[in-house]
């Protein structure tokens, strides 16, 4: 039974020895090295380039006090459609006690011109109702009384508009409400009910009381690098895609590229624009990330090959081309347009031959 033990033994080791050299063995032996075979065919290279940017309403609005009080009552808010002149809101002034002081004191002394005025009018009629004055002399008493009433009329909407903002004769055109100046789409109201609004003057802009803009009309704006841009023309179609609306591409046209470039981390970079192509059913919000695709160049009907076939050596470049015999020969070629995939021969290879591509793993 011992012996038997260990014959078995000795079986068992020999056959790990035999099986460990057997592995050891296949993998010394080189394994047959095998590649792509590839045919050049005829067709389209198109080389692009992507520029990130921003979808915006090709204008935006700032709508602002005309004069400076307090924001008594906002009827629109982000996001309402408004037409041109329609009402945004309506503000509530607070007179300064100088203006509203003057404006008091010539109210007073408009009066009391009035009332002088009134008198000299009636004592003179008398006289001429008698024909103790001449009609000339008349006329001019009756004059100086209607300018009195002009200027009483004209003191008392001063006041009114200094104290109110707004006079009782033109209360359609008051200052105290906010219109629109043109038709669109509230973007943003930065301000609300009871804030401190001032008017624009020359040392300040104004308080913007609404933003607007109309969306239908909108353009993509971007900075593409001055390697490129030496490439693009008005005109040059492009393709949007919207970071929120992955699924969606809209058409554009180039319509700007700006003459100078501005400089951003040591890179010169040249600000441009395109008109988008939105179709109405779809909602655009401005300011949405987006990139667009920008065909630079473009080859039709020419011989191509993938890239990855292609060797180089120095300066040269060549690809493996299979002979009748199963062998391959180093064949150099003339290169054109690449779009990253696929890349013209401009020369040295035919429709008929065959090309050694990536090796097979």
């Amino acid at each position: 039974m011992k012996k038997f033990g260990r014959i078995l033994m000795i079986v068992l080791v020999a056959a790990a020895f035999i099986g460990t050299f057997v592995y050891l063995f296949q993998r010394s032996r080189p394994k047959e090295v095998r590649y792509q075979e590839l045919t050049p065919e005829m067709g389209t290279i198109a080389k692009s380039t992507v520029v990130t940017g921003k979808i915006q309403p090709r204008d935006e609005v700032n709508v602002k006090a005309q004069i400076s009080g307090i924001v008594a009552e906002l009827y629109k808010q982000a996001g309402d459609q408004v037409k041109e002149n329609e009402v945004i809101a309506k503000l509530k002034v607070i007179p300064e006690m100088s203006q509203l002081s003057s404006a008091q004191s010539r109210v007073r002394l408009s009066e009391v011109n009035l009332k002088q005025a009134q008198t000299n009018y009636e004592r003179e009629k008398k006289l001429f109702d008698q024909q103790l004055v001449s009609a000339e002399a008349f006329e001019q008493v009756a004059q100086q009384l209607k300018q009195a009433q002009e200027e009483y009329a004209a003191s008392k909407e001063s006041l009114e508009i200094v104290r109110d903002g707004v006079s009782s004769s033109n209360k359609s055109g008051s200052s105290t409400l906010v219109r629109s100046s043109v038709s669109g789409l509230i973007l943003d109201i930065p301000v609300k009910v009871g804030n401190t609004v001032i008017n624009s003057n020359t040392f300040n802009d104004g308080t913007t009381i609404a933003t607007v803009a109309d969306m239908d009309d909108l353009i993509f704006d971007g900075n593409i690098d001055e390697t490129e841009v030496g490439r693009l023309h008005l005109g040059l179609p492009v393709i949007i895609t919207v970071g929120a609306l992955q699924d969606l591409h809209f058409d554009a046209a180039l319509e700007y590229i700006a003459p100078k470039a501005t400089e951003s981390g040591g890179t010169n970079l040249f600000e441009i624009k395109a008109t988008v192509k939105v179709p109405s059913d779809v909602t655009i919000r401005s300011g949405y990330s987006a990139n667009a695709e920008i065909e630079l160049q473009r080859v039709e009907n020419v011989l191509m090959i993938p890239e990855s076939a292609l060797q180089f050596e120095g300066e040269d470049t060549f690809v493996y081309v299979l002979k009748a015999d199963g062998t391959y020969e180093n064949r150099p070629v003339e290169t054109g347009l690449s779009d990253g995939v696929n890349i013209e021969i401009k020369s040295g290879l035919s429709l008929e031959d065959k090309v050694r591509g990536p090796q097979i793993i």
